[in-house]
């Protein structure tokens, strides 16, 4: 199978040129990589019992303008995590967990991913993030994986002047090794502030011991935050830490938190840091689910984890949450990520300052063993019965298809997404040959039906490439078998009770209130840019912006991190933002702030040698699949394509949108949008 993918190109004039490669040569070599010195094929599956994340115990409850607050005090530390399976050595890891609790039952447990955020429709959350990444003395850890610094990133070696830049070199420098940066955003919180959703040039390092004098210890927008907050919530930020507040006024939905520092966010993730968080109840929650046989309220599967619950449980949950993540490991038990470009397509430099490459920086990464809550190929046992999955893509850069085929009689319906319920429940099994299709970030609300599976142990399968994803009208070949096309094991054994939840066939979720018009249609470009020195190599990918003439054709020119806004909403404003992919390869793309509606797709011409786009000729707008209906905040940008979303940007401040494949996101394929004006004192 050879299929091909575009790549733009700037030359030395800055003309846009298109280039063409194929990816049967360096992408199939990306794929046949095993990673570390730890052999996948060697590693034991099905071994593992399923961790479900417990919950996160809150520090207090707080009022504030006559409103319940609940509070939290989470660190990020390092800790050592049995990931493999029990006989093979733990992995150094970084893991969040609760510091204090105001319940002496409260799980102080720092874990990868970590607890899951348990939150109410309309009482904000308020969470004191704590950059605790020191060593028993006090001191600070460097990174465990390679940090290339020729990226735009953090820079906290830079200073005051220099952090959240591109640093110049005059040789090409080893990796970073010193104090890490963080900053926390949830992942899905609409109508968040802005000094709230984890900006990242917001960062902070630790406070701790050993860091070299002239490092600055904060990014470029930390102390503008931490004077909004101080006006906004009356908290106070320190070394070390913030205080977020989040509103909690998004429908019911499975949202997620992880860091999101500035050219980092790839290895900060990759080491452990992430967890699930929960919205429940509102005019959208689980109590409006009506049993269209009765008209009464119905029934879904449950019992989920509570907070307080023992851990381990003593108790037999029916709705959890699974992160699915790709990793790879050395023989000693660590993470392995590749300290070298060389690793993608073989360019052994020069890199940086004798070309355009960045030494360490890959442009996809994709593990060779699959984790499920932070354990390689777990197994979980369930009853003949009914179970509600929130699924979570956390993959550095791969696309997963879940295959639920090789389990006789299950039925598998998808009730929502990101933003919460769905229009109505999907039969994956009836329309969709079982599988599930899951961009980078992207979360699936599913109920799987084993009432009808015989007894036995089935394999959850994953038929998405080992590779970037072309869009499901490409050809590509299905992840390997006997690794990466295996996500997990379910035990099915008969039911020691009768099922009470209602059948998905007669679920009616809550009604889904439509967005307003649009005011303004916005036209972007998704774009890479080839290396100058040598064939084949991506430098970058990047957004970028479309003009169109009065032809219908359009020119993409490209716009970098440090370019000055240009989507700026007025506060309030409904936009429709026509995302024009003219690259080879699919893109999930998250718009921060908001939760918005996919409102169609349309064929494309990409003009490879003029870097033009332009409409198909006779081409029709197709609708969003049935379970991209209602809302959401992370969506698939097909090649060839453009996609077109609806979203109502109501709070003012300054946001990121990007691709979610983690390493195109720390490379320049990341930009601001400000909602509304300047504000006085804001960072250039």
């Amino acid at each position: 199978m050879v299929t091909r993918r575009a790549f733009l190109k700037y030359t030395a004039s800055t003309v846009l040129t298109w280039f063409a490669f194929d990816r049967f040569g360096i992408r199939k070599a990306i794929a046949d990589i095993p990673g570390g010195s730890l052999d996948p094929r060697g590693v034991p599956k099905f071994e593992t019992p399923l961790l479900i994340p417990p919950v996160m115990p809150r520090a207090a409850k707080i009022a504030r303008a006559g409103k319940n607050v609940d509070y939290y005090e989470i660190s990020m530390k390092p800790l050592h995590q049995q990931i493999l399976p029990v006989g093979l050595p733990a992995t150094p890891v970084w893991g969040y967990g609760a510091v204090t609790s105001a319940s002496k039952k409260g799980l102080l447990l720092h874990n990868a991913p970590s607890l899951t955020i348990e939150a109410k429709w309309d009482t904000p959350v308020r969470v004191k993030w704590i950059n605790d990444l020191k060593d028993a003395a006090g001191n600070f850890v460097p990174h465990l994986l390679p940090v290339d610094p020729t990226l735009h990133w953090a820079n906290p070696p830079g200073g005051a002047t220099g952090r959240d830049t591109r640093p110049t070199f005059t040789e090409t420098p080893g990796p970073y090794d010193g104090p890490v940066p963080i900053v926390t955003h949830v992942h899905g919180a609409a109508g968040v502030g802005d000094e709230s959703d984890g900006y990242a040039e917001a960062w902070y390092l630790p406070a701790a011991g050993g860091i070299p004098p002239g490092f600055a210890t904060e990014g470029s927008w930390y102390g503008f935050f931490a004077d909004k907050a101080a006006a906004k919530f009356g908290v106070t930020w320190g070394p070390g830490y913030a205080v977020f507040q989040y509103p909690n006024k998004n429908r019911a939905s499975t949202i997620w938190y992880h860091d999101h520092t500035l050219g980092m966010t790839r290895l900060n993730v990759y080491a452990g840091p992430a967890g699930f968080y929960i919205i429940r109840g509102g005019p959208a929650g689980d109590d409006t689910v009506i049993d269209s046989r009765t008209g009464t309220p119905a029934i879904l599967p449950g019992p989920a984890p509570r907070e307080h619950d023992k851990f381990p449980p003593n108790k037999s949950y029916r709705e959890i949450p699974m992160a699915i993540q790709d990793r790879s490991f050395n023989a000693d038990g660590s993470l392995f990520y590749p300290d070298t470009r060389t690793f993608f397509d073989g360019v052994a430099g020069p890199f940086v300052p004798e070309s355009d490459l960045s030494p360490i920086w890959n442009p996809e990464f994709f593990g060779n063993m699959m984790t499920v809550n932070g354990n390689t190929w777990p197994f979980q046992t369930v009853e003949q019965a009914r179970y509600r999955f929130r699924f979570l893509n956390g993959c550095q850069s791969r696309f997963l298809i879940l295959d639920f085929g090789n389990i006789p009689g299950v039925e598998v319906w998808q009730i929502g997404n990101e933003g919460g319920f769905l229009a109505a429940p999907v039969n994956l099994t009836a329309i969709n040959d079982n599988t599930l299709l899951m961009g980078l970030a992207e979360r699936a609300d599913v109920i799987v039906d084993f009432t009808n599976v015989p007894p036995g142990h089935y394999v959850l399968g994953n038929v998405g490439p080992d590779e970037p994803f072309p869009g499901l009208e490409d050809e590509f070949d299905a992840a390997d078998p006997d690794t990466t096309g295996q996500i997990m094991q379910f035990r099915v054994a008969p039911a020691a009770r009768p099922d009470p939840s209602t059948p998905p066939a007669f679920l009616q979720l809550p009604a889904i209130t439509p967005l307003p018009p649009e005011t303004v249609t916005r036209p972007l470009a998704l774009l890479e840019e080839m290396s100058a020195a040598f064939e084949d190599a991506p430098v970058e990918a990047l957004l970028g912006t479309v003009a169109f003439d009065g032809n219908g054709t359009g020119v993409c020119t490209g716009r970098l991190w440090m370019e000055p806004v240009s989507e700026n909403p007025e506060t309030g404003a409904t936009e429709v933002w026509e995302i024009y992919n003219a690259t080879g390869d699919a893109h999930p793309i998250h718009i921060h702030e908001v939760a918005f509606e996919v409102v169609n797709r349309q064929d494309i011409v990409v003009d490879e040698a003029e870097g033009r786009v332009a409409l198909a000729p006779g081409s029709e707008p197709a609708p969003p699949a049935a379970w991209e209906t209602g809302f959401k905040d992370t969506v698939i940008a097909y090649p060839g394509h453009v996609t077109r979303v609806r979203a109502r940007f109501n709070t003012p401040g300054q946001f990121t949108w990007h691709c979610h494949i983690l390493e195109h996101e720390d490379n320049e394929m990341m930009r601001p949008f400000r909602v509304g004006p300047v504000r006085p004192g804001q960072p250039g």
